[in-house]
């Protein structure tokens, strides 16, 4: 839990980055998460050399390098615990000419560690900066993984805040509400592939601390949980550095998180591999024919890459796998030939088990597009029996671009453990949502069509012809019955209140004459 005076701390370095000409949020955590990694570095070397020391036993990994690089300058400058107290130009100098050739070199030579620093600078010339920048993360205890995820966390909110570049922050209480209703287990491989800044990726590996604490004290679990559980692609260089910054310090030690076109490349190697999908991909786009991987053009023929993210996710997923994506409105009732031959697939050829209405201004201020989430299994042969829709109203913030609290933080997202109150619901739907999706097999079948969830066969579904999935082809609103007076009536009313008017104005006029 981030205390008052870190976020405080956190928004001076912030506005420091901005008065100091790096005006781009999104450079602004680049440049922290570079900083970030050279701290982890010194960290893991200090954690060698004491594993050292106390076993009495050379190193097995160094990290650097003993003796003087080529310039002359002993390679232990270049540790964290070193130039931190060295004056602000002198940490300048090593920081720039010595410590980030060095991390270029660290992700040529293909280090775990460096992979994503290959073209890594630092992106700014101010000494003063940096080490203010220096100091205040160093004051931070490290130690604590919470405080190191909450930290980030909150940088990361000021991506969305800063109003540029918020199209890679799903809001993290529609991602946990998503994480919560897949339940991930502690043998999934869990992949998202439209990564941005890992958002699912670490909410699902907080699930599992949260739910599963026990896979720690089995070597095989802990293993595959830092190692072969999470996976992400991303073809933007930035994100990968800071999605792949976010799950290290919400400690996954090892997460593949690499480089990729998600949609152009074909995926053979990949096919069939994930047990569990999450995502929000970008979608409104369209790609050439010929720029699409051919594997997916077999699935489904389309350019629009909301339809072509599906598939890639019916290609990646194992057999069993289940998935919980975000996708536009459009998806679920456009009238293209490949709109409707992908409802067709996910209904009759696997199991489509949830659409989740999502409020229009849940993206807002980047995006005013409506949305809903998709959940479904991958099957191979059908499954598809009842399909539960949810028309979700209020997410606990207001829709419109400011997006203010509604509710005290407490009765925010999934937290709050005991129920709302009716009038608490109205303005945060999440807690109701998780219940309600918990009994779709059982009490939600019972629901009537006006109900906020419901469940629709597939014969009914089928029955459209087009296997239409918006919510509204099947919710049925209640009317009131309202009665009015007649006509007649009304103009009799009406000239009895004219005929009082008027008498009062005759005895008005008498006293005043």
């Amino acid at each position: 839990m981030l205390t008052g005076e870190i976020r405080n701390q956190v928004d001076q370095i912030w506005n420091a980055f901005w008065s100091g000409g790096v005006s781009n949020p999104l450079s602004v955590i680049e440049q922290i998460t570079y900083l970030l990694f050279i701290k982890r570095l010194d960290d893991l070397h200090t954690l060698e050399e004491n594993k050292a020391a106390n076993l009495g036993i050379p190193m097995e990994r160094r990290i650097f390098p003993d003796g003087n690089d080529e310039q002359g300058r002993p390679y232990a400058d270049l540790r964290w615990s070193r130039f931190k107290h060295f004056e602000a130009r002198e940490m300048m100098d090593v920081v720039s000419e010595r410590v980030f050739p060095f991390l270029r070199q660290m992700g040529e030579e293909g280090s775990s560690y460096g992979q994503h620093m290959k073209d890594a600078r630092l992106g700014f010339s101010n000494a003063a900066l940096l080490a203010k920048t220096v100091d205040m993360l160093d004051k931070i205890p490290m130690d604590d993984r919470d405080t190191k995820g909450d930290l980030y966390e909150y940088m990361l909110g000021k991506i969305a805040s800063a109003g540029t570049n918020g199209q890679f922050r799903t809001p993290r209480h529609i991602i946990q509400l998503m994480v919560e209703m897949t339940q991930p287990t502690p043998d999934d491989v869990i992949c998202d592939p439209a990564l941005g800044t890992a958002g699912f990726l670490v909410a699902a590996g907080e699930y599992l601390r949260d739910h599963h604490p026990e896979l720690f004290r089995d070597e095989k679990l802990r293993k595959h949980f830092h190692n072969g559980m999470f996976h992400g692609f991303d073809f933007d260089p930035t994100m990968l550095r800071i999605g792949s910054m976010n799950m290290t310090l919400h400690g996954v030690d090892n997460p593949d998180v690499s480089y990729r076109d998600s949609l152009a490349q074909e995926h053979d190697r990949d096919a069939g591999k994930y047990s569990l999908i999450l995502a929000n991909p970008p979608f409104a786009g369209s790609l050439d024919y010929d720029a699409t991987a051919k594997d997916l053009q077999q699935i489904v023929k389309t350019k629009k890459t909301e339809l072509l993210f599906l598939a890639l996710f019916l290609r990646l997923l194992k057999t069993g796998g289940r998935a919980a994506v975000v996708v536009p409105d459009g998806v679920l009732f456009g009238s293209s030939k490949a709109h409707q031959e992908l409802r067709k697939l996910l209904v009759e050829k696997h199991k489509l088990e949830g659409v989740l209405k999502l409020p229009s201004g849940v993206f807002r201020p980047y995006a005013g597009v409506s949305t809903a989430v998709l959940f479904f299994t991958k099957t191979g042969v059908g499954g598809t029996d009842h399909v539960w829709f949810y028309d979700m109203q209020a997410d606990g913030y207001s829709l419109d671009d400011k997006r203010n609290a509604l509710l005290p933080e407490e009765k925010l997202g999934l937290q709050f453990t005991s129920s709302l109150s009716a009038e608490e619901h109205a303005k945060n739907n999440l807690p109701d949502a998780l219940i309600r999706w918990s009994k779709r097999d059982s009490e939600e079948r019972e629901n009537p069509r006006t109900a906020q969830s419901f469940t629709v066969s597939k014969e009914e579904i089928a029955a459209t012809g087009t296997y239409d999935l918006s919510l509204n082809r099947y919710k049925e609103v209640e009317y009131a019955e309202v009665t009015h007076d007649k006509p007649a009536d009304i103009i009799k009313e009406l000239r009895a209140l004219e005929t009082v008017i008027s008498d009062g104005l005759t005895k008005l006029e008498a006293m005043l004459g």
